[in-house]
């Protein structure tokens, strides 16, 4: 599992692009009307990290704006403010001497300010007795001077930590300042002092001055993943991962921001199916901008408001302010003032009830995570206890906070309530989330060790399942369980491998278990169903079906619910169908149509979606429809998610199968984003891979199939690996790669055999029998078509079948034998166009009309060929189309491809095989007659079928009649 994201189709982020304004686009315009016609004052309030100063500086960007003449201060977070500081600043910043500008002797009153220019200013003016009366003629100085600079549009950014003096100067600009001018004012509501001069400017209107109020809302889900989407080179962001960011920043895009960065210099962000993810949805990191932001605007507050904050942050969710102050220790008109304060600082929010919290989860963890260990014990212990009187008590806030405080008692007692919740009512990643959480704890006592193993569910989607995994290991090594409580704690291990995929790993821990469960027989039952499972193991047929028996003998001696009857009756019928066993659809038609219990309806919804599944490999594809559709209506409607995914990606692939290709890739892509059940994922992807390679887009194709091929092996899915094996074989075979398609085909190959499974056997087999013949191996090649049909027998079993005709047919072909094998392949098509398989059978018609093509029937084989042509298109497979377009051009002569020499042409002894071969020899007997070995043969006749860009002796006997290549003379 821990190497499962190595294997995907995966990649991290390089590189990060400052992201671009997202979801300002009204606000944009407003702002650049508002710089653009003089006089105006524009207000643009927000939060920190809203995105005010990129809204201002996207404008003054702008075409309409970028030819004014546009100045920027900024006020600084300084406790005392210097006079008209941010105004001094800017204007020793931008202006380089003042002796051009034409100064009055009002300017004098800067000199104190700009000691750099005293040559060029005028003298100091008169002392004045009032201090404001100094104010204001050093305003209307600092007014004087930005008005001989030209200034068009002032930006004066961070408001609310202005000085009064420049409150005043802002003021004096907006009603009396002799040049129109466009003023832009950015603040905080939340920071503004009360009594702020600022409320005057905000609430006033001037004669003659545009007012313009702006208040920047934090972005939506999908702005989230727009401007996330933007630092990634504009690639698509899953919605998961967007809906996560926006949860935990709360849309603000400076948050967002500086957790993408985070997760990137993390490498948490993963390329993976055409989107960026992150690895693991499950929490996230307080990125230091944010944290050190928090903690300025939480110093600034009262100590009795900070204790408030460390209040709300330990509750974490929304409270009354009275319970707030409760567990911060304060009373009376104390506890209110602070309230009122932490409120007016914005770090709080109340909802639509009244209730307080954290206006942003970041900023809450940022405060709780600050918090010295003890203050975070201390202030837990007084949010459980004040919680323990609530009525019902609530039992998940109250584990978490006796855990947060220590409190082990208290914590493993309501944990196990509260998970004992969560899975009655559905929510199986909580309940399990409890569980874990008691179980990795070292001091747990080994007796509720089993206890509460027990119940937790198979849930393959648990975000913690390789550290789940790792914790019941440990158990199992480390504590000192009983023999009973041990082999329970394994079968719960082995069944939650099963689920997340891990099949050898889960089948050796039911091996291991199954000697000590004698005191319950219920598990004892379900680990031999699980080892009567063919895809489980190695074991053959016959084995599998012993397991099955012992498994029947014990359910006869115990009284089980139908529930439980209903369990075991699914895997048995599993077990019959995937051995082959006719007898298991009798049985399946015994199923009871409607069930009582919710239990009964989930085994139900089950044994639908599994009988489908197995129905496809049979080839019953009307049965297989009908059951899967049932089931996904019934998952639908009892909310089974898991059951709910499995039956989607069966349905699509019977599509594939079946020819039902529309929105094919569509579809899925986004199931293969459901890497909770590794068999979905792989599935999907699989899916994809095969349509992939059928619209020719080969390196998609190679990626995807590798991934299902390689994570099928690893987990332990036996069947997993033999239909990518067979299309990435046909692949190699396509390119004349003998070696690797024998390579890639011979061990899942083996797997049917040695299972005698042979109904497995119609992916691969068709496949391993064409390498074998283009290798030469025709003994081999024939002794695997005789076993496959004889594993077969009297099997109603559509599917395999026709594959057995398109072995037939690849034999009769390497044996020289070109007529019957355009009967054979006629008789493939015809079987596979039954079931139907559209795709396998053009393949196989295909085949069939080469065969016509080498026996002289050109004007059929033609004629086939075209027919060939159009069905694939018609289907969608674009790639082959566009092959067999270059085929038939030169069938018609336009492109033949010549007799070759040395390096693109045929070497001498190339040449004599190619003959003896057009003479019907086969390759062991064109070694016996060349004195050469057969592998060299095989060789040989590869590199020519290479040349000629033959996928097979037939259509290479075709090609080499056409370049006027006679046979041999013998």
């Amino acid at each position: 599992m821990e190497q499962q994201a190595a294997a995907e189709d995966e990649r991290t982020a390089v590189g990060i692009r400052s992201p671009r304004i997202t979801g300002r686009d009204t606000d944009l315009a407003r702002v650049i009307e508002a710089m653009s016609r003089a006089p105006s004052l524009l207000l643009v309030e927000g939060e920190a990290g809203i995105g005010k100063s990129r809204l201002v500086l996207d404008a003054l960007a702008s075409e309409p704006v970028r030819g004014k003449r546009s100045l920027v201060a900024v006020c600084p977070s300084f406790i005392q403010a210097s006079t008209l500081g941010p105004i001094v600043d800017m204007l020793r910043r931008v202006c380089d001497g003042v002796a051009e500008l034409g100064l009055s002797p009002l300017a004098g009153a800067l000199r104190p300010f700009f000691p750099e220019w005293v040559e060029d200013l005028p003298p100091v003016p008169e002392p004045l007795s009032s201090p404001g009366a100094v104010r204001h003629r050093l305003i209307r100085a600092s007014a004087e001077l930005l008005e001989r600079l030209g200034t068009d549009v002032l930006v004066v950014e961070d408001v609310h930590w202005a000085d009064e003096a420049t409150l005043d100067f802002l003021l004096f600009l907006v009603s009396q300042a002799s040049r129109p001018i466009s003023l832009v004012l950015t603040y905080r509501p939340e920071d503004l002092p009360s009594g702020s001069p600022l409320l005057r400017l905000s609430s006033r209107r001037f004669s003659g001055v545009a007012h313009i109020r702006i208040g920047l809302a934090p972005l939506t889900v999908s702005e989230t993943a727009r401007l996330v989407s933007s630092m990634l080179d504009d690639e698509d962001v899953s919605p998961a991962f967007a809906a996560f960011l926006h949860e935990h920043t709360g849309g603000v895009p400076l948050a967002v921001e500086e957790c993408v960065r985070l997760m990137h210099d993390r490498a948490d962000l993963v390329w993976s199916n055409s989107e960026w993810v992150r690895r693991r949805l499950t929490d996230i990191t307080v990125p230091p901008t944010i944290r050190d932001a928090v903690a300025e605007r939480a110093a600034r507050l009262s100590p009795a408001a900070q204790e408030i904050l460390h209040a709300a942050a330990v509750l974490a969710v929304a409270a009354e302010d009275s319970a707030i102050a409760s567990v911060a220790g304060l009373q009376g008109r104390q506890a209110l003032d602070a309230v009122s304060d932490a409120v007016r600082s914005r770090l709080l929010g109340e909802d639509s009830a009244g209730r307080i919290e954290f206006r942003h989860a970041l900023a809450a963890r940022a405060v709780h995570d600050q918090l010295p260990a003890a203050a975070r014990r201390r202030l837990h212990r007084r949010a459980a206890l004040a919680l323990e009187g609530v009525t019902p008590p609530p039992v998940t806030r109250l584990a978490h906070h006796f855990r947060e405080a220590q409190d082990r008692a208290r914590w493993w007692h309501y944990a196990e309530q509260a998970a004992d919740l969560a899975l009655a009512d559905g929510m199986h990643q909580s309940g399990t989330a409890l569980l874990h959480e008691m179980l990795d704890d070292p001091e747990l006592p080994a007796k509720a060790v089993a206890r509460l193993t027990a119940k937790m569910p198979a849930l393959a989607g648990y975000a913690g399942l390789d550290q789940l995994v790792r914790t019941l290991r440990a158990t199992l090594e480390d504590k000192p369980l009983s023999v009973q409580d041990r082999a329970s704690v394994r079968s719960q291990l082995g069944r939650i491998l099963l689920h997340a995929g891990e099949y050898a790993a889960g089948v050796a821990e039911f091996e291991r278990a199954l000697p000590d469960l004698s005191h319950d027989p219920g598990t004892a039952v379900h680990a031999m169903m699980v080892l009567s499972l063919p895809n489980t193991s190695m074991l053959t047929v016959s084995e599998h079906l012993r397991w099955l028996d012992r498994a029947d003998a014990l359910l006869t001696s115990f009284p089980f619910s139908e529930s439980e009857r209903l369990l075991f009756l699914g895997d048995r019928l599993m077990t019959l169908l995937e051995a082959g066993q006719e007898s298991g659809w009798e049985q399946v038609e015994l199923l009871p149509a409607q069930a009582v219990t919710q239990a009964e309806k989930l085994q139900l919804t089950r044994i639908s979606m599994n009988t489908g599944s197995v129905a496809v490999r049979w080839g019953r594809f009307a049965q297989a429809r009908a059951r899967l559709d049932r089931a996904l209506e019934m998952a639908s409607l009892h909310g089974y998610g898991r059951i709910e995914k499995m039956t989607l990606v069966t349905l699509l692939h019977l599509d594939w199968c079946t020819g039902q290709w529309e929105r094919l890739s569509e579809r899925a892509g986004a199931l293969a984003e459901y890497r909770e059940e590794p068999q979905v994922h792989l599935e999907a992807v699989l899916v994809g891979g095969l349509h992939d390679a059928a619209n020719g887009r080969r390196q998609d194709a190679e990626s995807a199939l590798q991934t299902v091929l390689r994570e099928g092996t690893r987990l332990g899915i036996m069947e997993m690996p033999l239909e990518p094996a067979a299309a990435l074989a046909r692949l190699r075979l396509a390119d004349g790669n003998l070696a690797e398609a024998l390579e890639l085909t011979e061990a899942p190959m083996r797997v049917v055999a040695s299972k005698e499974l042979w109904l497995w056997g119609g992916s691969i087999a068709p496949v391993r029998v064409d390498a074998l013949v283009k290798a030469g191996l025709l003994t081999e090649a024939r002794q695997l078509v005789n076993t496959f049909e004889e594993g077969l027998g009297g099997l109603d079993a559509p599917g395999p079948l026709a594959a057995l005709d398109a072995c037939r047919a690849s034999l009769a072909e390497g044996m020289g034998q070109v007529a019957e094998s355009v009967g054979y392949w006629a008789a493939a098509a015809d079987s596979y166009a039954a079931l139907p398989r559209p795709y396998d059978a053009l393949r196989s018609r295909e085949r069939q009309a080469f065969g016509l093509l080498s026996t002289g029937e050109q004007a059929m084989g033609h004629s086939t060929l075209a027919d060939v042509r159009r069905g694939y298109s018609a289907l969608g497979a674009e790639g082959d189309a566009h092959r067999l377009d270059r085929t038939l051009r030169s069938l018609d002569g336009s492109a033949r491809p010549g007799r070759r020499g040395y390096g693109g042409e045929l070497s001498p002894r190339e040449l004599q095989v190619l003959r003896l071969m057009l003479a019907g020899l086969t390759n062991p007997e064109i070694a016996q007659e060349l004195f050469r070995s057969p592998k060299t043969v095989a060789a040989q006749l590869n590199s020519v079928m290479r040349k000629y860009g033959a996928t097979s002796r037939t259509v290479l006997a075709v090609r080499a009649t056409q370049a006027g290549i006679e046979p041999a003379e013998r």
